[in-house]
């Protein structure tokens, strides 16, 4: 219980330091949020996604799960955006994995793990997807960082197929979606040139970005 107690103690530090700076900082945040970027990214521990790009709470919509996957059939993610996209109206959505990911490993090895073998099973059909890509690489390091990679570039693709981003596009909304990675070795991100800001740009830079 001491460790739960220390986030309490934390908070109180942060919040008291945040109201000593920014004496409006809180009262502003209970306005509104108005961030122009959706973050969609690994639920690794290891992967802050404001704290990386510096930005502050109220600046950025974050979503995350285990590989930063984009399915049809989840309505958590899909909702989210929705959300962002019509109701915040975001400018940007970044899907962002990691090097290193445990996710995109046990695709890669295909090994079984219980319960997230289900959720697993789309990066695996990735890893089938690029076969002969990878294939080629001549080790498994090699390997397991280009499916990472390859991973973040399909479900840039997925949201491009979201509802809300062809419908946003239709309208004629000014919104791009990107691909990016981060390195947990030495926290940098990596930009995978994939950025698409319209549905007939889609299979340009999905082929591009796949090489």
């Amino acid at each position: 219980m001491h460790e739960l107690g220390q986030l309490f103690a934390n908070n109180q530090a942060w919040a008291e330091e945040k109201a000593l700076h920014e004496p409006d900082f809180f009262r502003r945040l209970a306005r509104n949020q108005e961030p122009r970027f959706l973050w969609i990214g690994c639920s690794d521990s290891r992967v802050p996604a404001e704290e990386i790009v510096g930005l502050s709470p109220g600046e950025m919509l974050v979503h995350r799960n285990i590989a930063n996957l984009v399915l049809d059939s989840d309505l958590n993610c899909q909702s989210v955006i929705q959300f962002a996209v019509d109701m915040v109206g975001v400018e940007h959505v970044i899907v962002c994995g990691h090097y290193g990911c445990a996710g995109v490993l046990a695709a890669l090895r295909a090994d079984t793990l219980g319960l997230i073998d289900s959720w697993v099973c789309n990066v695996r059909e990735v890893r089938t997807r690029h076969h002969a890509q990878l294939a080629r690489l001549a080790d498994e390091n090699q390997r397991f960082d280009r499916l990472c990679e390859l991973n973040v570039i399909e479900q840039v693709s997925n949201v491009c197929h979201a509802a809300a981003i062809r419908n946003a596009w239709a309208r004629g909304r000014q919104l791009a979606v990107h691909g990016w990675i981060y390195g947990v070795a030495d926290g940098i991100l990596r930009d995978l040139a994939m950025s698409v800001n319209s549905a007939s740009e889609l299979t340009e830079r999905y082929e591009a970005a796949c090489g």
